[in-house]
């Protein structure tokens, strides 16, 4: 799925670090799931949380089946973005985020030279991905509050500090406080994110490029840190 800070391009980097630790019939859990672009390529015990209710809405809709539509105008677009609560929230969740450019939540209606259709595209897309859905355990609600089970692996791509957050300023201190207590649990945690305290390792730093807008882009260098248990 296109989605603002996807890690699929980079998940076959990330991937082996984390699955050369996971235990037999242990949980893997992703607080962020986001566009569920690293879940998708895990087996087994599965949960994906995430804060914004229209795309876990979107995700569990395509775990059942839902089939996007083909085609949004610029007027459908701004229709659905003014009056969500009019439409149901798959819906919204498609066109707020693969109808957008750059994947971003109602970035501007994604439209480019040679006239693609981004809607179908996006489309085909979920269409292929939801095969790989089957078994997530979807959720949606903060991080904070979730119910994980014992001796889980966490993985967290959480909001980058110093970058577009959710609609609520996410906290980062309470966030690695939160990790911390995880790792004291007993889970394995890592952590996607630029930086990180100094009780956290840097084990993997990938360069890769990112895309602001249509005119922008940069390269910028992800990191992917582990929890110490010391």
């Amino acid at each position: 799925m296109q989605y603002m800070g996807s890690k699929n391009r980079i998940a076959k980097d990330l991937l082996p670090i984390m699955l050369a630790e996971r235990k037999p019939n242990q949980w893997w859990v992703e607080p962020f799931v986001g566009g569920a672009n690293v879940i998708d390529k895990v087996k087994d015990n599965r949960i994906g949380n995430d804060i914004h209710k229209y795309l876990i809405a979107l995700h569990k809709a395509l775990q059942y089946g839902w089939v996007p539509p083909k085609k949004v105008s610029k007027e459908m677009y701004y229709a659905i973005k003014s009056n969500p609560e009019n439409y149901a929230n798959e819906l919204v969740g498609f066109v707020g985020f693969l109808c957008s450019f750059g994947g971003k939540w109602w970035g501007g209606y994604a439209v480019n030279k040679k006239e693609d259709n981004y809607a179908e595209r996006g489309s085909r897309v979920l269409t292929r991905q939801a095969k790989l859905f089957e078994g997530i355990d979807f959720r949606e609600g903060s991080y904070l509050e979730m119910k994980i089970p014992p001796n889980s692996l966490i993985y967290c791509d959480p909001p980058y500090e110093g970058t577009t957050k959710y609609k609520d300023n996410f906290d980062h201190k309470i966030f690695w406080e939160w990790c911390r207590y995880m790792i004291k649990e007993g889970h394995t945690v890592f952590v996607s994110e630029y930086n990180a305290p100094d009780d956290f390792v840097c084990i993997k730093t990938i360069e890769h490029r990112t895309v602001l807008n249509k005119n922008n882009s940069y390269k910028r260098i992800e990191k992917l840190f582990r929890g110490s248990y010391v």
